[in-house]
């Protein structure tokens, strides 16, 4: 059996004994996600609700409020039990959790407060780079999973019986630093993961028929609630201190008590370096991956995907508000009903209007609604065809572009190119999602020539806005080593060509247009540094990179904390 599925079936073990856990975030997996819960419906009792959260759900459904259909039946309002309601004491099954609304999930979150109302399951469907599932709800649950390596042959066992364990097991304090060192020395910096691997922890044990969790017990704390949510490598293990001084000779009746003391049942300290250590190699490949690239748990939306903006027609629906319909404005039908059923008996009391039907509607109750989409983001790579180098460095650019446009249906990314050199700069594609036009424009590119860093930065500027205008999400990529010898207006010399190309780069800053500064000389070169801090772009220096790195680059550099909106 896999060790993920393995760890995942304990996990449901461990969350049918202790509630207190939250719940449990599976990754993928197809089938074993479903064994999963199904081994988790096995555990806990028959009359236990499970409820799935469709991802349009409205907020009287949700919370509880007016059902329309048996309102217009009756004439009159009619209530209706929310899904947070129904599944009070029994498990909530969030399907393509990474696209929960955030406003959904602060509900649920808020009655996941109330005394563990329920346990939460999230489905992350998500590849990788995408959204994760909203950080309110990965706060209070204790697994974050990954099933994306269980294999078929994997699923053929028989699920996990139903067994009678006492309460909760203890955990002293020496085992609770160990695990606070632990979540320290991993980079976990919310204090709910510490609480989450001590219930873990207690739980552990008392499957076991243990009174007092031990190193065992700690060890699977670690590796399913702290491990996953690594951020960093455990520090390497320093030299020990020097050993203390020599204690002092003790009298005959001291040495007696603590002899007798020797005999006591006392559990032996649980040493914080081992557990640190042990957790080193519990950490999961896709958790280590994310932390060598350096952007390990962030919630930032992943490479290749375009700002979320308003859209009055299409996209992702976004919750109802007042207002009128028209004008490319949607009106939502049920909301509207919905506001308008519970003033039915006062407003019946008025003589009803010519052609007034069963409903009467007051302008107040009309609702709007709007949705968001993702707008396409266009990959612009600038690339300095200038000097020996150019046809190595046009070389990598179309690798990656190529790599790009091979997701580009995916993360709906599209990817142009231009180059500079000689006295200025020419776009080479234009913004495109098909790779064959790619390859067919990109199989012969010119190089050679000057350095026209500051036409080369001012054309990419100009095309940045053009793409913005129409509604998409410019990323510029510069391949250059940052050094120019060709000014502005075309002249040669390398002083006012610098001066030219850093001018050209704040107004891109300016612009608050995001982009990256790949430094591609065979040494790191100060010129493509000034370049980037000027700009406000990230500067990645990566001489000899291949078109695999330059695309693993690009992936890295479009995960920013936050987009500037």
């Amino acid at each position: 059996m896999s060790n993920q599925l393995a760890d995942a079936l304990l996990a449901a073990r461990l969350l049918a004994h202790s509630r207190t856990l939250g719940g449990i975030c599976l990754r993928g997996g197809g089938p074993a996600r479903d064994m999963v819960i199904e081994a988790l419906r096995t555990l806990l009792p028959p009359e236990t609700p499970f409820r799935r959260l469709p991802g349009h759900i409205d907020d009287d459904r949700l919370s509880g409020g007016t059902d329309i259909a048996a309102s217009l039946s009756s004439g009159t309002l009619v209530l209706q039990r929310g899904l947070l309601a129904e599944v009070t004491g029994g498990v909530l099954i969030v399907p393509m959790a990474e696209r929960l609304r955030i406003d959904i999930a602060g509900r649920v979150a808020q009655a996941m407060d109330n005394d563990g109302a329920f346990v939460l399951i999230l489905l992350d469907d998500g590849a990788d780079g995408d959204d994760r599932p909203p950080p309110a709800l990965m706060e209070r649950i204790a697994f974050d999973l990954s099933l994306n390596a269980v294999r078929p042959a994997d699923l053929a066992m028989s699920l996990p019986e139903r067994t009678t364990s006492g309460p909760a097991a203890k955990l002293d304090s020496d085992a609770l630093s160990a695990l606070a060192a632990t979540a320290t020395a991993l980079g976990v910096a919310s204090l709910r993961p510490l609480l989450q691997s001590a219930a873990a922890a207690r739980a552990h044990a008392a499957l076991a028929g243990r009174d007092l969790a031990e190193m065992a017990d700690l060890e699977a704390a670690t590796r399913l609630v702290l491990a996953p949510r690594a951020t960093q490598l455990p520090p390497e293990e320093q030299a020990p201190p020097p050993p203390p001084p020599e204690p002092e000779p003790e009298p005959p009746e001291a040495e007696q008590d603590r002899n007798d003391n020797d005999d006591d049942d006392t559990p032996p300290d649980i040493p914080e370096d081992l557990l640190i250590e042990a957790a080193r190699a519990m950490i999961p490949p896709d958790v280590l991956d994310l932390i060598a690239k350096g952007r390990a748990q962030r919630s930032a939306r992943g490479g290749g995907q375009g700002r979320r903006t308003g859209s009055a027609m299409r996209g992702k629906p976004l919750g109802a508000r007042p207002g009128m319909p028209g004008g490319g404005v949607r009106m939502a039908l049920v909301d509207t009903l919905r506001a308008a059923i519970p003033w039915q008996p006062l407003r019946r009391r008025d003589p009803a209007p010519e052609g007034a039907g069963p409903i009467r509607f007051r302008r107040d109750d009309l609702r709007v609604r709007r949705f968001e989409e993702r707008s396409t983001t266009v990959t612009l790579f600038c690339v300095d065809a200038s000097g020996s180098a150019a046809m190595s460095r046009l070389a990598e650019a179309k690798g990656a572009v190529e790599l790009i446009l091979a997701q580009a249906y995916v993360k709906r990314a599209e990817v142009a190119l231009l180059a500079f050199r000689g006295a200025g700069a020419e776009l080479l594609l234009p913004p495109t999602r098909s790779l064959t036009r790619a390859k067919r424009a990109l199989s012969e590119l010119p190089g050679g020539g000057g350095t026209p860093l500051a036409s080369g930065i001012a054309l990419a500027r100009q095309l940045a806005d053009a793409i913005a205008s129409r509604g998409r999400t410019p990323m510029l990529v510069f391949l250059t080593d940052g050094s120019a010898n060709i000014a502005a207006d075309g002249s040669p010399g390398r002083a006012q060509a610098n001066a030219d190309a850093l001018t050209a780069a704040r107004a891109i800053a300016e612009a608050r247009i995001d982009a990256v500064v790949i430094d591609i000389s065979p040494r790191p070169r100060p010129e493509a540094a000034r370049v980037a801090e000027a700009m406000r772009a990230r500067y990645l220096p990566l001489p000899f990179a291949d078109a695999k790195t330059l695309n693993a680059a690009v992936a890295l550099a479009t995960q920013p904390e936050r987009k500037r909106a």
